[in-house]
């Protein structure tokens, strides 16, 4: 593990980011009035939309300028050509640190035919051939499209972790999923029952990863570490976690001792669509984590293809409001869900980095029509709300990230907002009475 770098240890954390940016009157460069406007001068608020296990090349077929491939490799030397499936599909692939392995095969990335994909209980020609080579239908997720070729779309974007979702949401709230904040070992597979963190059952436990690469001890998944929302509340920066469930392994805080047993747990939001009642009344906070249900996810066998209107939505709300003109929208996957993807991750550690997952960064300053080719990963997200808010560093994945800077031009004339067509609108999910599904990772 990185050493920490100046720790701060106070309060809680957040992980769907919108950061706001002032719409008139933004301060330019302090007593230099030729200086370029800085990030804290020119966003408010940050929100943060975690979406579940793509790639760019899965989900992301045919994007203008980007690199997406058209084919795969398998472990026999055989070219598969990628071909097309539905986002709500009948099979999962699976997405552990045993498949990252398998996958990557020391960097030539041959290895995704060995992924086992598994099908629905039911579902008929099942699996496909060659199934972890696919892409999803780009009819299936126009919103997500219309987003990255409006404003910024990222191809270097990667998961921190090599490994599955609970990990990954540790990442998206502190940098890393150590379980202390002197610990070298990593958590590094999903929980070994339904429920998660710090109220699961007290048999259950999570793998942990040492330097050498061996998952050759576990724990309890209660960790206690410091996490962006900890520096967040020292600063009295506002934020909040909008999430379906508690105990899920998508709901980050719930595996931090001192927020999920602590008074921050208040700022953990149940349901999720909360976000878009705050945003019409006029309380988005400052930095804002935003989480979705299994079916209005992108998760494999899962979702019901209602994702890319669920973050459609939540960003029309933020754009028809009066927050559109000092916010940033940072839009990502948390893992890559076992598909295949061709490029390389740069390996750290036993553990650091994953694969690329898809990144879209929405806001008035975001570069449009820019496909952003620079290395970006989760780390890249905390670095980011730290200098918008003037934070310290928390020492683990943010030390060594990008901020990216590269995405933005904070001298360009705001970008005006235009709503983005989808399939459902924020009204149905707001009076959506369909009871909130769990993951279903195990």
């Amino acid at each position: 593990m990185l050493p920490r770098l100046g720790p701060v240890f106070f309060g809680i954390g957040l992980v769907a980011i919108i950061a706001t940016v002032f719409g008139s009157g933004r301060a330019v460069g302090g007593s230099n009035p030729q200086a370029p406007p800085t990030f804290s001068q020119t966003f408010k608020h940050v929100v943060v939309i975690v979406q579940e296990n793509r790639t760019p090349d899965n989900l992301f077929h045919g994007f203008p300028n980007a690199d997406i491939a058209d084919s795969g490799i398998t472990s026999t030397g055989q070219v598969v050509t990628l071909t097309s499936r539905p986002l709500d599909d009948n099979y999962d692939l699976d997405h552990s640190h045993t498949s990252f392995v398998r996958m990557y095969d020391g960097g030539i990335m041959d290895g995704a035919d060995k992924i086992v994909a598994t099908c629905i209980p039911g579902a008929t020609d099942c699996p496909p051939s060659h199934p972890q080579f696919k892409y999803v239908d780009p009819a299936d997720v126009q919103p997500y499209f219309t987003l990255g070729e409006e404003y910024t779309f990222g191809d270097r974007m990667f998961q921190t972790n090599q490994g599955p979702s609970f990990p990954a949401h540790q990442f998206l709230i502190s940098g890393t999923s150590a379980p202390t904040a002197t610990s070298d070992l990593f958590a590094s597979e999903n929980v070994s029952g339904a429920e998660a963190g710090c109220t699961a059952p007290a048999k259950a436990y999570v793998l942990l990863i040492n330097p050498l690469g061996k998952e050759n001890s576990k724990m309890y998944p209660c960790f206690e570490h410091p996490t962006l929302m900890d520096s967040l509340d020292a600063q009295m920066v506002s934020w909040l976690y909008f999430t379906p469930l508690a105990g899920s392994i998508w709901t980050g805080p719930n595996a931090i001792q001192h927020v999920r047993l602590g008074a921050d747990w208040a700022k953990v939001i149940i349901p999720q669509t909360k976000i878009l009642s705050d945003i019409a009344n006029g309380k988005l906070p400052q930095v804002s984590w935003v989480i979705p249900t299994a079916q209005d996810s992108d998760h494999a066998s899962i979702n019901l293809g209602d994702g890319p209107s669920w973050v459609a939505s939540v960003v029309n709300a933020i754009g028809k409001s009066q927050y559109w003109y000092d916010t940033a929208i940072i839009i990502t996957w948390d893992d890559w869900g076992g598909w295949y993807d061709h490029v390389a991750p740069t390996i750290y550690n036993s553990y650091e980095y994953g694969f690329r997952v898809p990144l879209i960064i929405v806001s008035p300053y975001s570069k449009q029509a820019y496909v952003s080719h620079v290395t970006h990963d989760f780390g890249s997200i905390l670095k980011f709300i730290e200098e918008v808010f003037n934070l310290p560093s928390l020492g683990y994945a943010d030390s060594r990230a990008d901020d990216f800077s590269d995405c933005f031009d904070l001298t360009q004339k705001p970008i005006p907002f235009q709503p983005v067509a989808a399939k459902l609108d924020g009204e149905f999910f707001l009076n959506d009475a369909r009871p909130a599904a769990p993951p279903d990772d195990d």
